[in-house]
């Protein structure tokens, strides 16, 4: 038998070793007072963004909370919701104060040596990891102790679901509506250089990346973590049979359980394997991230083989969480290839560059629609071999592997806003050009990784999405027949599901669209009405532009959350069957639009870092100025639209699952 103990133990280690390299990141030096007070600047920005967000989404948990307690779903899922809201919005709480704090401490460590300062920003990133897996582990099993239900622990998902949409659409709304503002005047118009302490918005854009890449992606993944760990014990309580097998229920359902504690235990062997080497180019810096990765999930494939062999005596549950993790390191390996400016089409895109923004702009997409491939595939092959070896119980376990190492690749991830942090303070706290050339590396190297960690998560959620509508189908007791597509309620929800993909990004987007002009507007008066501000005379107003960009993001988070929120509610009450439709459409739309957007996105800004470094005529060139434009195209592609939909459809499978009760 398993024990759930050791699942509780796990999760604390995990916080514990999350506690102890923010220590160490607090121990090293801060910097020349110029450096530190830039630090403090964002960490006060960012942690006001956050206050402000918390008071509409504490009302919004409230009036669910109330709703989840007067209908007939069981009353303890209220409160399971409600601290599913606050683990999640707690775990990107903690992580972007690290972040925050680290940021010019990875500069000053890039200054001694470009090693420290890639060290800095994993340790950083680490403790953002460590933190999500330690305190979804501690939540899931104090809620299954207090009540296994099922039911309930549904509830702690919607909770953390609810808190991811909301956090990653403001979060990306904030960030590149300073992010854009920034460049179109800075960049484009007055042709100062990137992160230049003469432009207002620069403080702004810094604090965006924390809350949109740090907090909103925590908050994302532990989302998806908790999710697919759910979706398995609903699909296993009560017993599974395998093979001819018969799995208890206690197995079934504690099994994914220590699936993810033995991750943490792998996650943290894997950290010790990321120490940078000698080489200071871009590819030596990442070889010594994807070390980790590797590591980490090559000794995770050996706990898991000991542990499903041990306890389960069929080793079918343990090829559906290989094939999981599997298709997660395919798919971060495919937006390495097409977003990493070492490559054919991030070079491919730059070289478009040199005929205008027009074509690079067509080419950065076209290389978004051809990533799709390899990460599609790779769900595909994980669905149907999971299936195989476990049937519908081997899909949650797939998602539930392709996360195990989560405690790891989210510290890859949260590396890159710390080191582009790290990079816009070498440049305002003039640290000098070698500092900044380092940190410019680390900072390429972090836009790879966020790559990779968009697609990650992507791909992840596509799973775990799968995983809860199996599970959905399975509790409602829906027959094949009536989920026919020759059935016109499922060709409605198909359609329907499809279609709020697309409008929920014509909402972000235009979001983040509204809140750049209002910030080019504030940057351009600035310019024009501080004498002596371009000549750097003067100081900029900072707090400015990081109100206009708060407003933004809480203002325009809440009909696109909301629309996440009520829809399958309202096609549910209507039809269980056009409801099985709308998140099968949504899965399908969602999975390939956001791997679009966002590699779109992320090679637009590699192909415009690619010719900063020198080719193609370097920086001040007509090639630039148009990787330039397609870079602030790609901002919202790939920080604000394409992020946010892997939230939304695996909120509205958490939500389709757990009203249920009214839905039949």
């Amino acid at each position: 038998m398993f024990n759930l103990n050791f699942v509780t133990l796990a999760g604390i280690f995990a916080l514990v070793f999350a506690g102890l390299l923010a220590v160490w990141i607090l121990r090293q030096p801060r910097g020349e007072e110029k450096v530190s007070n830039l630090s403090d600047t964002i960490y006060s920005g960012a942690l006001t963004f956050l206050n402000s967000e918390y008071k509409p989404l504490a009302v919004f948990v409230g009036i669910m909370a109330i709703i989840l307690y007067v209908t007939d779903i069981p009353d303890e899922a209220a409160f399971a919701f409600i601290g599913g809201a606050f683990c999640s919005a707690l775990a990107g709480n903690i992580g972007m104060r690290i972040a925050t704090k680290s940021n010019s401490r990875a500069a000053v460590g890039a200054k001694k040596e470009i090693g420290k300062g890639l060290q800095i920003g994993f340790s950083s990133g680490a403790v953002m990891g460590m933190t999500v897996v330690g305190l979804a582990l501690i939540g899931l099993t104090l809620i299954w102790n207090w009540r296994p239900d099922p039911g309930i622990l549904i509830g702690f998902g919607f909770g953390a679901s609810s808190i991811a949409l909301f956090a990653r659409v403001a979060g990306g709304i904030y960030t590149k509506s300073a992010d854009m503002g920034a460049d179109l005047v800075g960049k484009v118009e007055e042709k100062i250089p990137e992160d230049d302490p003469r432009n207002p918005a620069v403080i702004a854009d810094n604090v965006g990346d924390n809350v949109g890449d740090v907090a909103g992606m925590g908050a994302d993944l532990f989302e998806s973590y908790a999710g697919s760990i759910i979706s398995a014990i609903t699909i296993g309580f009560g017993g599974i049979v395998i093979a001819g097998n018969n799995i208890s229920s206690a197995d079934a359902v504690l099994y994914p359980l220590t699936l993810a504690a033995f991750g943490v235990f792998a996650s943290m062997i894997g950290a010790i394997f990321v120490r940078p080497g000698k080489g200071s180019d871009i590819g030596s810096l990442h070889n010594a991230l994807n070390k980790g990765v590797f590591g980490s999930a090559l000794i995770m494939v050996i706990f898991a083989y000991l542990l499903t062999n041990h306890f389960l005596g069929v080793l079918g549950p343990f090829y559906a969480m290989v094939s999981g993790l599997a298709a997660g390191i395919a798919i971060g390996l495919a937006c390495e290839y097409f977003t990493e400016s070492r490559f054919s089409p991030t070079q491919g895109i730059a070289e478009a560059s040199q005929t205008g923004p027009a074509t690079n702009i067509v080419r950065g997409f076209s290389v978004g629609l051809s990533s799709t491939l390899i990460p599609v595939i790779s769900v595909c092959i994980a669905i149907g071999l999971s299936y195989h070896f476990a049937g519908l119980y081997g899909i949650p376990i797939a998602a539930v592997g392709m996360l195990s190492t989560l405690g790891m690749t989210l510290a890859t991830d949260t590396y890159g806003p710390v080191n582009d942090n790290a990079a816009g303070i070498a440049e305002m706290g003039n640290m000098g050009s070698e500092v900044r050339t380092r940190a410019e590396r680390l900072d390429a190297v972090g836009n790879t990784t966020a790559a990779i960690g968009k697609g990650f998560a992507i791909g992840s959620a596509a799973l775990t999405a799968v995983a809860l509508f199996s599970a959905y189908i399975d509790k409602i007791g829906i027959g094949a027949q009536q989920l026919s597509i020759s059935e016109p309620m499922v060709i409605i929800g198909l359609f329907i599901g499809g279609l709020l993909t697309f409008i929920f990004s014509a909402l972000t987007m235009e979001a983040v669209g509204k809140g750049a002009s209002s910030m080019v507007e504030e940057v351009r008066r600035q310019f024009e009405k501080i004498p002596g501000l371009l000549k750097g005379e003067a100081e900029p107003q900072y707090e400015k532009c990081v109100e206009i960009s708060t407003k933004a993001g809480l203002k325009n988070m809440v009909i696109p959350g909301g629309l996440a929120v009520i829809t399958p509610i309202l096609v549910g009450m209507w039809s269980v069957e056009a409801l099985g439709g709308l998140l099968a459409g949504a899965i399908v739309t969602g999975l390939l639009l956001a791997i679009t957007l966002a590699n779109s996105g992320g090679a637009w800004d590699n192909a415009k870092k690619y010719i900063e470094e020198g080719n193609l005529g370097g920086k001040g060139s007509e090639a630039h100025a148009a990787a330039v434009t397609g870079d602030t195209v790609g901002d919202p592609f790939k920080d604000t639209s394409g992020p946010s939909l892997n939230i939304l459809i695996k909120l509205m499978a958490m939500i389709s699952l757990l009203f249920v009760p009214l839905f039949v």
